[in-house]
């Protein structure tokens, strides 16, 4: 394949698909209007949020899952929220965005709703979540930038999106609740900065933990520097006010010398690896929460769940006990290995789609990027309530 074709199929393949979620855009995207570039985003008009709870948006999808055993078995199970969410979730997304710009306009496409409806909803079930739309670098620079093209996009206008939407939740909505913050790929990579230039010790205080999954986030050996060093790595699923952050490999494709995660980027720095499964006491049974039909055309396809039955019909599958995650530092990276535990005798799958794939190549560097989270969703979301519960504590 031809230089140019992989570095677009690169961009592209970091879309995560939409399932089932065009109806849903196309409600919550009605009657919103693109902001002017220069123009700072009003926070206090619903419009502008992709996840506000108390409302039917991308937060608020059905997350019926499957439960399918080894032996084939299956039985679906839908989520059920907690009645008093008593902490909330503040959710920046990844690089989806396939608007004609540079940055994004702010108007939920099916893409912004989809990634929502894998990444964040499901957290619903002990938070309220809020997930700002912000005018992100799109897919269309990525392309331009990987083929070495002058993009133009403004990294600095997304931030200060996220960051009023911030400063706006704080204001009106937080009212001394404690917060959990979780991102993906770009919106980790906001999260990092709005970590980074967050000094004011009443701000940290409301941090129950932090998650920028799929995103390098350094820090020196004795943890005394490198990314937010004042927020220390989480060591306990008791424990609050830490960070969870981790990139995913496949154990059998481990990091490229070329990779863009797992290698931190300064001398004397290590990426974070925090295994969420290792926290909840079971890495060797991971609560992978995956898509149904795997992850659109950026991926491998993702075989019968079960041999000879049809898919199931809920948008999730969770295999017990299929995937096994640890966390590695080997050969100059760190990172998060996730071992598939297949048996051949069983009628279950014994493979997960997840790769990112460009003209029927899987593309190593990239390691599962695409379903960073999806393969300990289960753990992080329980993750969430024992660490609520240790902030609370503290806060008495």
């Amino acid at each position: 394949m031809s230089g140019l074709k992989t570095l677009a199929a690169l961009a592209v393949a970091a879309t995560v698909a939409g399932m089932g979620t065009g109806a849903l855009a196309e409600n919550h995207a009605e009657g919103m209007s693109a902001q002017a570039t220069a123009q700072s985003v009003d926070y206090s008009d619903g419009a502008n949020w992709l996840c506000l709870p108390g409302r039917f948006d991308a937060c608020a999808s059905d997350q019926t899952v499957t439960v399918i055993e080894a032996d084939g078995a299956s039985q679906a199970q839908p989520l059920l929220p907690a009645e008093d969410r008593e902490f909330d979730c503040f959710y920046v997304y990844p690089t989806v965005s396939n608007d004609a710009g540079a940055n994004s306009d702010m108007i939920a496409g099916p893409e912004e709703m989809s990634v929502a409806h894998m990444q964040a909803a499901r957290f619903r079930e002990n938070c309220r979540v809020y997930a700002p739309l912000y005018r992100q670098v799109t897919l269309t620079a990525l392309r331009t930038m990987m083929m070495g093209g002058d993009a133009k996009a403004d990294g600095e206008m997304a931030f200060n999106d996220v960051k009023a939407a911030w400063e706006h939740y704080l204001a009106n909505d937080n009212d001394g609740r404690g917060v959990v913050l979780v991102g993906h790929s770009q919106g980790s990579r906001m999260l990092m900065e709005l970590l980074s230039g967050m000094t004011d010790p009443a701000q940290r205080d409301l941090i129950v933990s932090a998650m920028p999954i799929g995103f390098n986030v350094n820090r020196s050996a004795d943890g005394q520097s490198g990314d937010f060093a004042w927020m220390p790595v989480c060591e306990s699923a008791d424990q609050a006010g830490c960070l969870v952050a981790y990139v995913s490999f496949r154990s059998d494709v481990p990091p490229t010398a070329g990779t863009r995660f797992a290698r931190a980027s300064e001398d004397g720095m290590e990426v974070v690896c925090v295994n969420p499964a290792a926290l909840m006491g079971h890495a060797n049974s991971a609560q992978a929460i995956l898509a149904t039909g795997g992850i659109s055309n950026s991926s491998n396809p993702q075989p019968d769940w079960v041999e000879g039955e049809p898919q199931p019909t809920t948008n999730f599958v969770a295999p017990t006990g299929l995937i096994a995650t640890r966390c590695v530092s080997e050969g100059g990276a760190s990172y998060l290995e996730v071992t598939v535990n297949a048996d051949p005798a069983d009628p279950r799958a014994d493979e997960i789609s997840g790769d990112v794939m460009a003209m029927g190549q899987r593309l190593d560097d990239w390691g599962l990027h695409l379903v960073d989270m999806p393969v300990v969703m289960g753990d992080l979301v329980d993750l969430t309530a024992r660490q609520y519960a240790a902030w609370e504590a503290a806060s008495d």
